[in-house]
């Protein structure tokens, strides 16, 4: 990047971005939006979406967190959660690079991404409707194909908004803010489950589909946040910008780090699968109610070591590097796809036990969400950053698919171990194709 100073921008609490020309993958000139080295990193941009992240992951994740026992309720097998995520991860994988590429076309995304959060937000909310679980499917197809509208946009602007030697504390930030939301929202959903116990009696379903529609309040709230707390600075648009020929202009060591990233996705199951496991590890002592409780209180668990270590692995990967923290990251999901394996072969349902795993859980998606993102940044260049992130997302989005797919199968064919193991075995190929990448 180019050493420069600029001029405060008020409205967004900025240094004025520097305009770099770059040669795009159309040999057209582009601009490139950066701060200058040294600019503060913690502007309003990266609270702002902090914020927006805290509220869109209360909503959906205090949803999350109460969905197996939900789908319960309506008699889905095991292969239907595993389905609907993967199907609903397909869809927003897809959506994302296409996300990408017209933000990049259009030069700005703002609008989009407010948008993409309203659309999420609505969409968790209408699985209170829900009378089977192919209309649970439905809301989550809707609501991840927001999610995908949105997130390779917002990862460029939040790119945009720090200068190149702090990116690993910006995204390592806006993921401890997404996920103190993913702990507020299941705390909310276990003491809203013990308020609505008396509601059961009516139907079981019906605790779980009030704190659906509950859910809209934040989901809601996070697209007014991003619409009044984040500011773009727009690019010259590139309505000429061709779409296969940008995704083949993208560096050769991007795209060998996207075979890594993709391998180890395919057996990166949704951790809805855990709240699965640890529901129906407990349940045998417990009873259902109680074992979704203590399920939805180890994930939340597993989301304060997602909190707590977002920003300093972060940090860590601007001060030392990125790769070797990714591979170590994805091995620790190796490891705990293998400890679930080993609970369902003995059987194991020890609480400690479960916590460790969950707890390991939290801090692998830790390094695996703030250290792709950053690394993408890296590797991929300014001229098409929104379609580099759309790469990204897809190629996660179809190893979600073949990962929750292909555990639930196995899940329901063989055996839960069998699911797990699985994992463990495409998870260590992932790791070992990544910290291959030079």
């Amino acid at each position: 990047m180019n050493a420069g100073t600029g001029d405060t921008d008020a409205q967004a609490g900025l240094a004025a971005p520097l305009d770099r020309p770059t040669e795009t993958t159309a040999g057209e000139a582009s601009v490139e939006i950066v701060p200058a080295p040294g600019e503060r990193w913690l502007n309003r941009n990266v609270v702002g979406m902090g914020v927006t992240s805290f509220l869109s992951d209360a909503g959906h994740e205090a949803a999350t967190a109460v969905l197996p026992a939900f789908l319960g309720t309506l008699g889905a097998p095991p292969i239907a959660l595993g389905t609907i995520e993967g199907v609903a991860d397909a869809a927003s994988s897809f959506v994302k690079l296409g996300a990408g590429w017209i933000s990049d076309r259009l030069g700005h995304r703002k609008s989009i991404t407010v948008a993409g959060y309203a659309v999420t937000g609505v969409a968790i909310a209408s699985f209170g409707l829900a009378l089977s679980w192919p209309m649970v499917l439905l809301g989550r197809l809707f609501g991840w194909l927001g999610r995908g509208i949105r997130g390779p946009l917002r990862d460029a602007m939040l790119a945009e908004s720090v200068p190149a030697e702090a990116r690993g504390k910006a995204f390592g930030f806006h993921r401890a803010g997404d996920t103190l939301g993913a702990i507020f929202g299941p705390l909310l959903a276990v003491g809203l489950l013990a308020l609505l116990q008396p509601a059961a009696a009516a139907h079981p379903s019906t605790p779980f589909r009030i704190i659906f529609a509950i859910t809209l309040i934040p989901g809601l709230g996070a697209a007014l946040a991003f619409g009044l707390m984040v500011s773009e600075r727009r690019r010259p648009p590139q309505p000429q910008l061709p779409f296969w020929a940008t995704l083949r202009a993208l560096p050769g060591a991007y795209r060998r780090f996207l075979v890594g990233v993709g391998v180890f996705g395919a057996g990166d199951y949704a951790h809805t699968l855990l709240i699965l496991a640890a529901t129906q590890l407990l349940t045998p002592a417990l009873g259902l109610v109680r074992a979704a409780q203590v399920a939805a209180l180890l994930y939340v668990g597993h989301n304060v070591l997602y909190a707590g270590a977002s920003y300093p692995i972060g940090a860590l990967s601007d001060r030392f590097g990125r790769r070797g923290l990714l591979a170590a990251g994805y091995l620790l999901g190796a490891i705990v796809s293998a400890g679930f394996a080993i609970a369902f072969a003995l059987p194991l349902a020890n609480i400690g036990y479960l916590l460790l795993l969950f707890a390991l859980a939290g801090i692998y998606i830790a390094t695996e969400d703030a250290l792709e993102g950053a690394l993408t940044a890296d590797l991929a260049g300014a001229a098409a950053r929104g379609t580099a992130y759309g790469v990204m997302g897809t190629v996660n989005g179809i190893g979600d698919l073949a990962a929750s797919v292909v555990v639930g199968l196995l899940w329901t064919v063989v055996s839960p171990a069998a699911g797990f193991v699985y994992a463990t075995i495409a998870m260590l190929i992932g790791t070992v194709l990544v910290y291959r990448v030079r």
